[in-house]
């Protein structure tokens, strides 16, 4: 696990970077974003008593992947090196067994936490991906997976409105799904792995 906190640490901080290079210094509030995000979530899993509701739980997930983005980025502070809050994750982690909370009682915790405390608890997220039905290993996949396709638009022209987004017959992140699982996560270059089979897929559909 601690590698593979490494590498998610590694990719945020690219993203970030991309978007604006001095970005930990901007002390932008991420635990913002990530209680936001929050509600989002809630959105979808629903919480309407007066009303038929079904949990739509893809989205759910899906919104657990971004909370984690945000919340990654929440964690960049203080000088503390990469994998100096990789041993913060891993060790606060290690040393918390699941609370066993619904999805909505894991949200609302989470987004209390980010309020009261204006950063990120790792391991009240955790509660909340366990509650949404994720382990870790897909937590990692998802979350490489949405970052490669993020960095893979954006150097095909996604800013500016020349990419395509579908291709093949399909939308590229039906092609992310294919892609990913014929790839193994565990290897230390998945994240490359996954952008250069991206590549090929598009440059065979889109320049061939």
């Amino acid at each position: 696990m601690k590698q593979a906190l490494i590498n998610m640490l590694t990719m945020q901080d690219r993203m970030n970077t991309r978007v604006h290079p001095e970005w930990v210094s901007q002390n932008f509030e991420w635990y913002r974003a990530a209680w936001i995000e929050c509600g989002e979530l809630i959105d979808h899993y629903g919480f309407k008593w007066w009303k038929k509701q079904e949990p739509d739980l893809e989205q759910v997930r899906l919104e657990v992947i971004d909370i984690w983005h945000f919340g990654l980025s929440a964690l960049f502070r203080d000088g503390k090196s990469i994998e100096d809050i990789a041993d913060d994750i891993d060790r606060a982690l290690s040393g918390h067994e699941f609370s066993g909370l619904g999805v909505r009682e894991a949200t609302e915790a989470l987004a209390l936490d980010c309020l009261q405390t204006h950063s990120f608890s790792p391991v009240l997220f955790r509660d909340l991906m366990y509650a949404a039905e994720l382990d870790f290993d897909d937590l990692y996949r998802a979350y490489v997976g949405k970052n490669v396709l993020n960095f893979f638009r954006q150097d095909h022209g996604y800013k500016e409105g020349t990419y395509i987004k579908n291709w093949g017959g399909r939308e590229d992140n039906e092609h992310l799904v294919e892609v990913q699982a014929e790839l193994d996560a565990s290897t230390p270059d998945f994240a490359e792995q996954v952008y250069s089979s991206l590549e090929i897929r598009y440059r065979e559909h889109v320049s061939g």
